[in-house]
């Protein structure tokens, strides 16, 4: 049962296109930051409802500060050239795979 799971996971994998795999594995990298960027867009949206400038404009100061990593900057970059390519895919899996992988980071962060 465990051996048929497996084989079943590792097909899909495999009819992926090169750039769908590519990007599942940048986003699986970036997913800690992602997570933390979604978290503190919640936290400043919440400090400006209540008035907390202070905290708001802490908040925005990390915000920027996990946007100016070159590391991150660079990995957005690439799944932003990859986002075209595979919108255009002649795969169906592609974007399929690529929109699990996103539904399954957004539960994992919350």
């Amino acid at each position: 049962m465990l051996f048929a799971a497996f084989a079943a996971a590792s097909t899909v994998a495999l009819a992926l296109s090169h750039e769908a795999q590519e990007f599942i594995a940048i986003s699986k990298e970036l997913e800690p930051v992602q997570c933390e960027k979604r978290n503190l867009r919640r936290e400043i949206l919440l400090a400006e409802t209540e008035r907390r400038d202070a905290d708001a404009k802490a908040l925005r100061s990390r915000f920027a500060t996990l946007n100016r990593d070159p590391v991150t900057a660079r990995r957005e970059k690439r799944l932003a050239e990859l986002e075209p390519r595979l919108e255009r895919s002649s795969d169906p899996e592609d974007l399929e795979a690529i929109s699990r992988a996103s539904r399954e980071a957004f539960y994992r962060c919350e």
